[in-house]
């Protein structure tokens, strides 16, 4: 019998790694935030002094194994992994996370990243979030989610745990921020990010963190009663 799998597209700041890791600790399955892997690679190009806009070098450190990216789990909690050193903390800059939506374009970026993505979610049950998991990591997930909200909730929420961390980037820069993320990502030529069209559609602008989990619980059911 295939292992139950979830796909979990959507824009940055949807919400999605918060929500996919609770949707996962409530049904019992593991949550691959694919995200993080990308952020890893971006933060190995930074630490090495590459631009992250320089898709040769960056492509080259990939390809000759200076960016080995992996993911162990503490409890059911993703530790991200960059040649064997946790940086799960390192890669939730907004340095890191504009460098991932830029290397993320890149063939040999995707094809290590989309393939090591593959191992891990093959033979057991998993959630992954991500950019492009119902279009083409795993096209045929048991269930495929397009979470998505306004940018200026998408921006206020990243506000705020910035403000956690003692960031103070003014509300006007993280939306801009925002909508270049929102154009980087939708605009790319290699697996932009789209809904798939067989995603069920969650506008998660108006709803409470417990309500979005919810109603990715309900649309599994609705799934199973389905079937």
């Amino acid at each position: 019998m295939k292992p139950l799998t979830i796909a979990i597209d959507g824009p940055v700041g949807a919400g999605k790694s918060t929500i996919s890791d609770a949707v996962a600790k409530r049904l019992g399955i593991l949550h691959l935030d694919t995200g993080a892997m990308y952020r890893a690679v971006g933060l190995c190009a930074m630490e090495r002094g590459i631009d992250p806009r320089d898709e040769e070098k960056v492509s080259e450190l990939c390809v000759a194994g200076g960016a080995r990216v992996d993911v162990r789990y503490d409890g059911g909690r993703q530790i991200t992994l960059l040649n064997g050193r946790d940086v799960s903390r390192e890669i939730r800059t907004q340095e890191a996370g504009q460098a991932a939506s830029t290397v993320s374009r890149y063939a040999a970026v995707r094809r290590m990243m989309v393939r090591r993505q593959q191992e891990l979610a093959a033979g057991q049950a998993m959630l992954l979030d991500g950019r492009d998991i119902g279009t083409v990591v795993l096209p045929d997930a048991t269930l495929k989610i397009f979470l998505t909200a306004s940018p200026e909730v998408r921006a206020k929420r990243r506000m705020l745990q910035l403000r956690e961390k003692g960031d103070e980037t003014p509300f006007e820069e993280i939306l801009e921020e925002v909508n270049a993320r929102d154009r980087q990502d939708m605009n790319r030529p290699l697996d932009p990010l789209r809904q798939a069209e067989d995603a069920v559609r969650i506008d998660a602008s108006d709803m409470s963190f417990d309500a979005a989990v919810q109603a990715i619980i309900d649309q599994l059911e609705v799934r199973h009663d389905a079937e």
